[in-house]
């Protein structure tokens, strides 16, 4: 079962249904959905999803309004009169939600409703393990722009994308889609998303923090094969003994521990000293390589 269908099944079985506004306000949110249609001056609301039509046999019950559901291959298609209500205007084949006030302390329930339906109409959500990705097709821009402005009054970030035969809400980021499952009534969904999010971003940070020292150890390995190169190039020329007997120390402590970290050659010397202090000696070493070199090919 994927992650978005789990969610409509918790959400499919909610006990919200006493409340008559809620169950208004949460068939608005189907019927302003892109999975819903108006033909022949019917509504016709279509899915594959069994819990959607579920959830929507309960809130047309729950208000009695008749209505007939057949199923077409995978298709489930659940179709009713049109319905008078001063929240809902027409639009050639689509519906468009008017005439709701957006205010969270007064309706806070309806709107929560709202967004539940919207959810349960044509929402979506990505499996967590692979990508932060929640979306809602509405059938129009306005649908979009008034559930975005619903949103934003309880705190949670949404976008808009046009599609071509409708407007979508997402988000990508995993704090707001948290926030808007708890918001719809989704509290074991929450739960899962939240568990997989943890384990996923700790194994995020356990890669970054290997490709980093991995990356590092890349780096002493490249700067110890130089200094060798260096280092060895000075004791071909018989120039390694004019050096000074610290620079000879480090040097010879280089070849013999060429993965060595610089604090670690400094560890081993006889008068140990910090990272700064073996870089400066291994850079000396090679400035008196490369002047050498020059030198030989004047």
């Amino acid at each position: 079962m994927s992650f978005s269908k789990d969610i409509k099944e918790e959400l499919s079985k909610l006990n919200t249904l006493a409340n008559k506004e809620c169950v208004k306000f949460e068939l608005i949110g189907y019927l302003i959905s892109n999975n819903t249609s108006v033909i022949k001056g019917k509504i016709k609301y279509s899915t594959e999803n069994e819990y959607n039509i579920n959830r929507l046999n309960k809130l047309l019950n729950n208000l009695k309004i008749d209505y007939k559901i057949e199923l077409q291959g995978k298709v489930y298609t659940i179709t009713f009169k049109k319905l008078e209500m001063s929240e809902l205007l027409y639009l050639e084949n689509k519906i468009q939600i008017q005439n709701i006030e957006i205010n969270v302390k007064k309706d806070e329930l309806f709107l929560k409703s709202l967004v539940r339906g919207c959810f349960l109409g044509s929402g979506s959500l990505n499996n967590p393990n692979s990508k932060y990705h929640l979306e809602i097709l509405l059938s129009t821009s306005e649908n979009a722009s008034f559930i975005l402005e619903v949103l934003k009054a309880f705190g949670i970030e949404v976008k808009i994308l046009a599609r071509k035969n409708s407007t979508s809400i997402y988000i990508k980021e995993a704090e707001e889609i948290s926030k808007l499952l708890a918001l719809i009534g989704a509290g074991k969904s929450v739960l899962n998303f939240e568990e997989i999010r943890v384990v996923r971003d700790t194994r995020n940070n356990i890669n970054r923090l290997v490709n980093c020292e991995t990356a590092n150890l890349n780096k002493t390995i490249n700067a110890s094969v130089e200094q060798i190169k260096q280092i060895k190039y000075l004791k071909e020329k018989r120039k390694f003994d004019a050096l000074p007997d610290t620079l000879k120390e480090i040097a010879n402590l280089r070849q013999k521990n060429p993965d060595a970290s610089l604090v670690e050659l400094g560890a081993m010397l006889e008068n140990p000293i910090g990272k700064s202090g073996v870089n400066h000696r291994l850079k000396k070493i090679c400035e008196i390589a490369e002047e050498v070199r020059k030198n030989m090919e004047k």
